[in-house]
């Protein structure tokens, strides 16, 4: 009887005494309270109730930032939210630096976010994201570095605006769109007179080339269904009656 209860016991603390982590876990290990250092992957052996230890992933986590409503440097108020890629780089600094890593990171991702709109224009928040997302990892894998914690991405996902500030931004885009199509109307303009310009120049120093144009408008107007005869009469011809015109006047 005695027998098979220390067998038992044995099995118990054998079971106790042997611990395995995987490829991405670490166990950070105390001995009496004292740190000894992260242990793993694979198998390895402690002394029941002396030594404790602590399990700690380093995969990178993926973590939703909730919306954060702030003001923007020009006062106007938005509703932000993002996501945060980090990992933990020293097990031993994540376990004896902080108590809980995960939500430590997730607080300090929050407020920065905040500090960062605050610091930011609305113009910059939507045509310069990338740039604000840089700022926002930098800024809170400085704070987190000490934990043995890396941020290695921070994105912003939504912007969301007031709706008056919609209807004005519609508005001015609509307003830029009209700016940019009169101008571009007007370079038209400018482009066709400059050429009927270049185009009366050549016909001044070429007087046949009005009439062999004469002429081509001509073939173009024949070629359409039309009851209307055209014959096409040489402009030589009309100037040598020009001087009776002129004597009767």
């Amino acid at each position: 009887m005695y027998v098979i209860l220390v067998i038992i016991i044995a099995l118990i603390l054998v079971a106790m005494s042997v611990k395995v982590f995987k490829e991405y876990e670490r166990g950070v290990m105390f001995r009496l309270g004292r740190l000894v250092g992260a242990r793993g992957p694979g198998l390895f052996v402690i002394i029941p109730f002396v030594d404790v230890i602590q399990k700690i992933d380093l995969r990178v986590v993926t973590m939703d930032v909730p919306a954060q409503e702030a003001i923007t440097k020009d006062n106007v108020t938005v509703k932000v939210n993002a996501v945060v890629y980090f990992r933990v780089v020293s097990p031993n600094d994540a376990v004896t630096k902080v108590e809980h890593h995960i939500r430590a990171t997730s607080l300090i991702a929050q407020t920065t976010l905040r500090s960062v709109l605050g610091q930011s224009e609305l113009d910059e928040l939507l045509s310069q994201r990338e740039k604000l997302n840089q700022r926002l990892q930098k800024a809170i894998d400085e704070q987190t570095e000490p934990w043995g914690v890396k941020v290695s991405l921070v994105e912003i996902k939504d912007v969301e605006l007031p709706p008056t500030m919609q209807r004005a931004m519609a508005a001015q885009a609509e307003a830029e769109r009209e700016r940019r199509a009169k101008i571009v109307h007007a370079e038209g303009e400018a482009q066709a007179a400059e050429k009927l310009a270049q185009a009366a120049k050549v016909i001044s120093e070429y007087p046949g080339a009005l009439q062999l144009r004469y002429l081509q408008t001509l073939t173009q107007i024949s070629t359409e269904k039309t009851n209307t005869i055209i014959f096409p009469l040489p402009i030589e011809l009309l100037k040598a009656f020009m001087p009776l015109l002129e004597a009767k006047k």
